[in-house]
């Protein structure tokens, strides 16, 4: 049995975006008239003759079932196991050649020669304002900002890494110490600084940056920069979608459900249970997703034809009822404008007397496309929810404790590695165990995964079949990685045990912080034994005359020698750090998004003295837990030169 390549959410996506752009009719399927539609429109100088047989061939390997036509879960087998990679590429060039895709040839060093990569234009257009809008203000972007959305200025302006590390900090606001952001004398190497900078702490905030170097962002290579900056601005845009931030959602509470019901939903699926509250107390339809991929049956009505977003703008506006706050009536004339562009570009603009216009143009609403729908709602919900928290009922608002510091930075971690489907609560999206066995492969412990079960699950028996993956991931926990797990079963997986769970997963996170110091050491087994020798080799090189013994002991914060680079920070080692933020110096670090604050002094300056930061030591395995895998910019080996 085959099995089927993993693929994200964004990625999943774009396919339904691609099959949107196909399916001609929006019956939800494609059939060989359409695949005909598609190589004309697309004009690729093939003969009649070829087209056909492409035709022919996709029908045939796609068509699963054997029905005649081509659903979207054949569409996207079509991109993952299309045996022919002629016919693969040739599809994928036709759906590329359609309006608003760029396609652009061996842009990455680790991608084959002549695999192309395709950008969206209303995406690069869409980020542009965006990020203009935000920092507009700001003296140290002058030199970029404004940017052309109509050009490539936004992959040169990406180029310095400053824009990047403002757009983290807007997103997750004080994830980088802003001293230490390089903004002056930008030589190659200070450039290299910033960009690495910007990815560690992308990757902290729980960014997926593998395969994306400082080199690449320096040439501004489109489709990874777009694709880093829309997990930086997603992850912005849904930062207080979340109950234990904003307890008003309890308002989306349906009847029969609790707050743990509430809590499980992800950010997406709360906005859109938000979009059809307001929906429904408005009389309109209720509305599946923010794309043109689901249109309703009953009514033929989407968010494509924008009477849905007349409808959501004219509940949320401001009434005037609170002190201070300005009525806002929403002119719904332009409701019953018939051409679709125009009736979209009505609705923007009363969107824009909510300040509230960015990323969509009114293509992108009468075309669906998901991402920029989805943040255009996203962006409206910030600023106006028009929620009230529920009072005199019976919730148990003890639930709504949020997530610590520890679950965080796990989650970070996760999500950094591309896990799928994307973590938004620690202990619910892992109780049927998918995301610990992909963990697993990510530290070289193998998985069998025809043992595995996968969703959709059976409405009888879903629960068994979590169990079971469960079980095996506690098996593996056990024989081929022989870790510690005396006591804890599957069904504590399952069941979300929060002790437990973290049990397991810090022993994952840290097998994977040593795998990853053993690469930077030329394939040096690490240990503690070995990190705690570095640190001390590291504090004598510095003409320190302290040392530590083990991870149970206050740490040092190292200033480098060399001349040159007065904003490298080097630390030695770290524990379970209070009050502090250590990957804002730029060293990526794989237990805590914080650990030590700078001194208050100009980083140029020399150390007045040593500077030590007292730790606290708790979890499961006191000495284990209380190292942390980190290394400077450069890596463990370019710290030791200093």
């Amino acid at each position: 049995m085959a099995v089927t390549t993993q693929i994200s959410k964004d990625e999943l996506e774009e396919l339904k975006e691609a099959f949107a752009k196909v399916d001609l009719n929006s019956n939800g399927f494609i059939c060989d008239y359409e695949l005909h539609e598609l190589f004309k429109e697309a004009n690729l100088p093939l003969p009649g003759y070829k087209v056909r047989e492409i035709i022919q061939k996709l029908m045939i390997d796609g068509d699963k079932n054997k029905d005649g036509k081509i659903s979207f879960e054949e569409f996207v087998y079509i991109f993952q196991e299309v045996k022919s990679s002629d016919i693969a590429k040739t599809f994928r060039k036709a759906i590329n050649r359609k309006e608003g895709i760029c396609a652009i040839g061996g842009t990455s060093e680790l991608s084959s020669e002549g695999t192309q990569h395709s950008y969206s234009e209303e995406e690069k257009y869409a980020f542009v304002n965006w990020i203009n809008k935000a920092l507009e203000n700001d003296p140290d972007c002058r030199h970029v900002i404004p940017m052309n959305p109509n050009t490539d200025d936004l992959f040169k302006a990406v180029g310095d890494g400053i824009v990047l590390c403002k757009m983290i900090n807007l997103s997750v606001p004080d994830t980088i110490d802003e001293r230490a952001i390089n903004k002056k004398k930008l030589t190659p190497f200070i450039i290299q600084e910033n960009l690495n900078l910007a990815l560690n702490s992308a990757s902290a905030i729980g960014c997926h940056v593998v395969n994306i170097g400082a080199e690449d962002l320096r040439e501004g290579k489109p489709h990874l920069v777009l694709g880093l900056l829309w997990q930086i601005i997603k992850i912005g845009l849904f930062a207080d979608i979340e109950l234990s931030r904003n307890e008003a959602l309890a308002a989306l509470l349906r009847d029969g459900e609790n707050l743990e019901d509430l809590m499980k939903l992800s950010p997406e699926e709360l906005l859109l249970r938000w979009a059809n509250f307001h929906l429904e107390n408005a009389g309109w339809h209720k509305i599946n997703n923010f794309s043109s991929d689901i249109k309703l049956t009953d009514f033929g009505n989407s968010v494509k034809d924008s009477r849905a977003y007349f409808h959501l703008l004219n509940q949320i506006a401001p009434k005037g009822q609170k002190e201070g706050e300005p009525q806002i009536d929403i002119n719904m004339s332009g409701f019953n404008e018939k051409d679709d562009l125009r009736r979209a570009e009505y609705m923007l603009q009363q969107a824009d007397r909510l300040g509230c216009r960015q990323f969509v143009t009114p293509a992108d609403v009468v075309s669906g496309n998901p991402k920029l729908n989805l943040a255009f709602v996203a962006n409206l919900f910030n600023k106006y929810p028009a929620l009230t928290k529920p009072e005199n009922q019976d919730i148990d608002w003890t639930l709504l404790e949020g997530e610590t510091r520890e679950e965080r930075t796990f989650r970070n971690w996760m999500n950094s590695l591309g896990v799928n489907p994307h973590v938004n609560h620690l202990y619910g999206d892992l109780q049927d165990a998918l995301v610990i066995l992909q963990l697993y492969e990510k530290i070289k412990v193998p998985v069998d995964w025809n043992k595995v079960n996968k969703p959709p699950y059976p409405k009888l028996g879903a629960n068994m079949k979590k169990l079971e993956n469960c079980n095996y991931a506690v098996d593996l926990g056990k024989h081929p990685a022989k870790f510690s797990l005396v006591g804890i079963g599957g069904q504590d997986l399952n069941d979300g045990n929060p002790t437990l769970t973290l049990a397991l997963v810090w022993q994952l996170m840290r097998r994977y912080t040593l795998n990853v110091l053993e690469d930077l050491g030329d394939g040096q087994k690490a240990n503690d034994d070995i990190i705690v020798s570095w640190v001390n080799q590291t504090l004598k090189e510095a003409g320190k005359s302290t040392s530590i013994q083990n991870f149970k002991v206050q740490v040092p914060l190292l200033h480098p020698k060399r001349e040159g680079c007065p904003k490298r920070i080097y630390l030695a080692a770290a524990g379970h750090v209070q009050d502090g933020v250590l990957h804002k110096t730029g060293c990526r670090l794989c237990w805590e998004q914080s650990g030590f604050k700078l001194p208050k002094r100009r980083l140029s300056e020399p150390p007045s003295g040593e500077h030590w930061w007292s730790k606290r030591v708790d979890g499961v395995s006191e000495e284990g837990r209380s190292m942390v895998g980190l290394w400077g910019s450069g890596g463990v080996q370019d710290t030791s030169k200093h």
